[in-house]
């Protein structure tokens, strides 16, 4: 009897592969087949004969097995298999390969990703704004690394911030808590706090848990709530306060190339795309500004055809901007403010702020923890081992959810706390027991429901 090895699916005429590779095939999860190779593997699993054999002979032995040669999928952390130098496992991250040395792939290459820092630009100074009263908008949430970026901008380089937090249903006490600190201690920032109706943002959400099993739309509503207070401002750059591992992230979850990372510093690109806009009698932009009305256009009116043929896909994103249509009406402001900054030329410019680099080459949870309860008033969460994420009550959901699609094969995105927390285990300040802690403990890595789901049905009007 031959079987198809386990995270392999075929799909139409390719085999996808549910999982992270070993290099060099750590992003090579498709395989074209033959119209006779698709149809021989899609009657498995039976018997072949030396015909058949022949016919799928690249595949024995590799993605075609024999049952005892069938890998088994961890159903639990203490079943899984870690790697020798983060937190990665085949529990958390189903399909993981590890090399002779036991290295998950993402160890593998350490070195050849160091320098994928941002797909935005990266700016080690934000300079005073000249048209505006702020200098640069943060979007904040509360939570610790915007709060980090909050007291960087603000108390370390003396800037004008605009923190703009769109308060979601699901904020936690702690991050409220955390935010009206900030508001009596942080004097040069202005706050704006926005919201949308609970009918309207219902029905988001119901399109989005239909889509995605979960309600998770941060931070594109802020994005998509904001952008008009930001053009109207005339607000030179903002910040969306993401740590190094998010960023990094994108790149082993298959939604970010690496010509994406260095794409910001790319004259030539930047050089090209302004003749088309001088040419459309647009004027010129800046390095950033590209990134900003690239997200905001991607909210208002969906992937671009490149985006689309390019084979690299945000499904996170992608449902977002689906249900953010069901509430068409939400969209005029912001296609409004796209147009109008677009035309003037006043875009403000998405940029990133290299948290390793401003906090003296590591950006370690523990001493930036204490940093904020001093000179912000942070208030941490009930767990003071909670790190990875601490501004909403349904984090873990959204864990739990992506953990399920991916681990069903339902969805192929990864995890990104999986992704996230293996990367920052081996370079955040973290002990592998603390990481492990929150790991098992904190985090909604699970095949039983977690009790958090409630909150989102109960929003939803679903208490079953």
């Amino acid at each position: 009897m031959y079987y198809l090895q386990s995270r392999w699916k075929l799909e139409n005429k390719k085999l996808h592969y549910y999982g992270l590779r070993n290099t060099p095939n750590m992003l090579k999860n498709d395989i074209a087949l033959s119209r006779k190779q698709a149809d021989i593997i899609a009657t498995l699993p039976r018997s072949l004969n030396d015909e058949e054999r022949t016919i799928i002979k690249p595949f024995l032995g590799k993605q075609v097995v024999s049952e005892n040669e069938l890998k088994y999928i961890p159903k639990s952390l203490t079943e899984a298999t870690y790697c020798t130098c983060c937190c990665a496992n085949d529990f958390i991250i189903p399909g993981l390969e590890f090399d002779e040395q036991g290295k998950c792939p993402m160890c593998q290459t350490a070195d050849e990703v160091k320098d994928l820092k941002s797909v935005v630009p990266i700016l080690d100074e934000i300079p005073p704004g000249k048209k505006s009263r702020f200098d640069v908008a943060l979007f904040y949430t509360g939570g610790k690394d915007s709060t980090y970026m909050l007291y960087y901008l603000s108390k370390v380089k003396g800037l004008r911030v605009l923190a703009l937090t769109w308060e979601i249903p699901y904020m936690s006490e702690c991050a409220k808590k955390s935010i009206e600190n900030a508001k009596k201690m942080l004097d040069s920032v202005e706050f704006i706090t926005r919201t949308v109706s609970k009918n309207d943002l219902k029905k988001v959400y119901q399109k989005l848990y239909s889509l995605s099993e979960n309600t998770c739309a941060c931070p594109s509503l802020a994005y998509l709530l904001f952008y008009p207070e930001l053009v109207a401002n005339k607000v030179p750059y903002f910040v969306a306060g993401n740590e190094p591992v998010q960023m990094l992230g994108l790149y082993y979850n298959h939604i970010a190339p690496k010509i994406a990372y260095s794409f910001a510093d790319n004259k030539w690109l930047t050089f090209l795309m302004n003749v088309g806009r001088i040419l459309t009698l647009h004027p010129p932009l800046k390095q950033g500004q590209f990134q900003t009305l690239m997200t905001m256009k991607q909210l208002a009116y969906g992937d671009n055809l490149i985006k689309k043929l390019s084979g690299y896909n945000n499904e996170l994103v992608s449902n977002i901007v689906k249900a953010i249509n069901t509430v068409p009406e939400l969209l005029p402001p912001l296609k409004r403010s796209i147009r109008q900054s677009s035309r003037s030329g006043n875009v403000p410019a998405f940029v990133h702020l290299d948290l390793d680099k401003i906090c003296n080459g590591k950006y370690d949870w523990n001493q930036v923890k204490n940093i904020l309860i001093k000179e912000c008033g942070w208030v941490a969460p009930d767990d003071e081992n909670k790190a990875l994420h601490t501004s909403c009550k349904i984090e873990k959901c959204k864990d739990y959810t992506q953990f399920l699609r991916f681990y069903h094969c339902k969805s192929k995105m990864i995890p990104f706390s999986a992704l996230e927390f293996s990367l920052a285990s081996r370079n955040c300040g973290r002990t592998k027991e603390e990481s492990l802690y929150e790991m098992e403990h904190l985090l909604g890595f699970s095949l039983n429901e977690i009790p958090e789901c409630r909150i989102m049905r109960e929003f939803l009007g679903d208490e079953k």
